[in-house]
């Protein structure tokens, strides 16, 4: 673990494999989610104006970690006071941004290259836009974050 000489000794910072640097809290989150659920995270994005935090776990342990009917889910969402989302790591850019919109049905996402910038555009069902925008494009800011932080993709354009 690598301590920072601008931080206090309390804010404790690693390199995750996104590159992004984990602040004490996120990694506290981390641990408890890892020792209840039983999942691997592979990471943690912590909203805490919004009290909401989302987790990626490693493939096909999405079941593990939400437990039999949300059991595991809800109990750490009683504990920490957050609202959960959990997300599964996927090989693929294209399946790691459905799963990102989801619940959100997805007609097509075609994944460009220009000026060495990878650009997605997602063709969402015309019902659900609203669903994968959300209120002010909370929803498809955060997918931008992740996608960029993540994935190295540069913007993602709802159509």
């Amino acid at each position: 673990m690598k301590v920072t000489p601008q931080y206090s000794r309390w804010w404790r910072r690693i390199q995750l494999k996104s590159r992004r640097v984990l602040e004490n809290e996120e990694l506290q989150m981390i641990s408890l989610f890892e020792s209840l659920t039983g999942a691997t995270v592979k990471d943690c994005f912590l909203d805490p104006e919004r009290r909401k935090v989302l987790f990626v776990v490693a493939e096909n342990q999405l079941g593990v970690a939400l437990g039999r009917r949300g059991q595991k889910i809800n109990k750490i969402r009683r504990i920490l006071g957050y609202n959960i989302d959990v997300v599964e790591e996927a090989k693929d850019d294209e399946t790691f941004i459905r799963k990102l919109l989801s619940p959100a049905r997805i007609n097509y996402i075609k994944i460009t290259e220009r000026g060495g910038q990878k650009i997605a555009y997602v063709s969402v069902d015309e019902r659900d836009k609203g669903l994968a925008i959300g209120r002010e494009g909370r929803n498809i800011n955060r997918v931008r974050e992740i996608a960029r932080i993540y994935r190295g993709i540069a913007h993602i354009k709802i159509m």
